[in-house]
């Protein structure tokens, strides 16, 4: 065990990509145990761990994430939020996440919101007299809302390995998403008055928000196309995604906002994403199953109940280690290799496991913006040309915001089972 973590660690600080790390020190596991006809379990567990039909969710809602902001949608998006709250004090901050709980019901992912924002907002909240940091900063924070409001790839992930309903967990993502805004939103707010943080022009009106509706309503119908297939027990996440991607491809036709040369272009930026995520799953999977043959995950589940049986006591060490992790790991990687650990022994000490997914999705998200190897960071920072050190020392109130968020999301089942249970789930 301690061979392979050390391999683990030392490719890791190389540099390997977390892929290749995965893998090497999966083999270097199996080498371990003695016996050479456990090898072929390497390239079995590699397709074994791809061979899961909702998986084939994530690229179709990738894809159709990268149409609609080719197409323009998330202009439009911007304005209706505009709209909606830029007349307040410290107004595009607050667009800015509103406009990330919208875009997060089309992508369902955290550095597709980073990117799209951070080469539109963060620019105008510059030229409107907000400083550079702090416009990344609230485009990080309201990233985290894309994987967390459904749709998300990470719960397509999290339910295919974990056998939990992925539309329960889509159900269970809406409250946590929302409030993460709402908590956002009322920090900016402290912010508008502390610092006098510029304020938008006029005051609200129907009209102007009936304008920007109109133009961004197509954007509306999608993630409520996905949701109402998805909770309506029409289809699968599978193929409300491809439902999506249709939807989105016509969309864009109508507009006459595609190209071939864009199809192509989104295309090989969906299979250069779909690829990255699924070796980093296929080779989990290796590094899993040594994992399990040596008990590995009782091991770390006795240790952690041996310290103290408290279900409370559990619940916070659990989310340490998973911040903890979130710090050097990539969050796919993370969430495969430590869900079907943690999750069970949550649902030992009575969890119900949509809400012990939820809880360590949501954990797991907010590693996405905590240095050293936070990937919205690190696009916001090659996208706006901002220093990660300056945009993490703005982030930091955002931060422990969310970090409250994330204690009452694990502390208080019912505000995240409520729209499950209210559906069904």
């Amino acid at each position: 065990m301690l061979i392979v973590a050390l391999t683990f660690i030392v490719l890791l600080l190389i540099g390997l990509p977390v892929g290749y790390v995965l893998g090497v020190a999966g083999i270097v596991g199996i080498a371990q145990i003695g016996e050479t006809q456990f090898f072929a379990m390497a390239p079995e567990r590699f397709f074994a761990g791809l061979d899961l039909f909702p998986f084939l969710a994530m690229p179709f809602f990738i894809l159709a994430g990268e149409i609609m902001n080719r197409t323009g949608i998330t202009a439009s998006l911007v304005k209706l939020a505009d709209a909606l709250v830029g007349w307040l004090r410290g107004g595009m901050a607050h667009s800015n996440m509103v406009a990330s709980v919208m875009f997060a019901g089309i992508t369902g992912a955290a550095t597709a919101d980073a990117a799209a924002f951070g080469n539109t907002l963060v620019p105008a909240m510059v030229s409107k007299g907000y400083s550079r940091p702090f416009a990344c900063a609230v485009t990080a924070a309201g990233s985290i809302i894309g994987p967390t409001i459904p749709p998300s790839t990470l719960m397509v992930v999290y339910g295919s390995i974990m056998g939990v309903s992925i539309a329960g967990l889509f159900a269970a993502g809406i409250v946590p998403g929302v409030l993460i805004s709402l908590v956002c939103m009322a920090l900016i707010a402290i912010f508008g008055r502390r610092w006098n943080l510029p304020k938008g022009d006029g005051k609200f009106g129907l009209c102007p928000v009936w304008n920007a509706f109109k133009e961004s309503w197509p954007a509306l119908v999608m993630p409520a196309l996905i949701l109402g297939c998805i909770l309506g027990g029409f289809t699968t996440p599978t193929e409300a995604a491809a439902i999506a991607v249709a939807y989105a491809l016509l969309l864009g036709i109508i507009q006459r906002k595609l190209s071939w040369s864009d199809l192509y272009q989104m295309l090989a930026r969906t299979s250069l994403v779909t690829g990255i995520i699924f070796l980093i799953i296929a080779t989990a999977s290796i590094l899993g199953w040594w994992m399990t043959f040596e008990q590995i995950p009782q091991a770390i589940a006795q240790a952690i109940l041996s310290v103290r049986s408290s279900p409370s006591v559990v619940i916070l060490m659990i989310l340490l280690l998973l911040l903890f992790i979130g710090l050097f790991l990539d969050i796919n990687a993370a969430l495969i290799i430590l869900a079907p650990v943690l999750a069970p022994l949550l649902t030992t000490i009575g969890m119900e496991p949509v809400h012990a997914g939820i809880m360590i999705i949501l954990a797991l998200n907010i590693s996405l913006m905590t240095p050293p190897v936070g990937a919205c960071l690190f696009v916001l920072a090659s996208v706006t040309g901002e220093r990660i050190e300056a945009i993490t020392k703005a982030l930091w109130p955002f931060l422990l915001a969310e970090l409250g968020v994330l204690i009452v999301i694990a502390y208080w089942p019912t505000l995240t089972l409520f729209i499950p249970r209210l559906l069904g789930f």
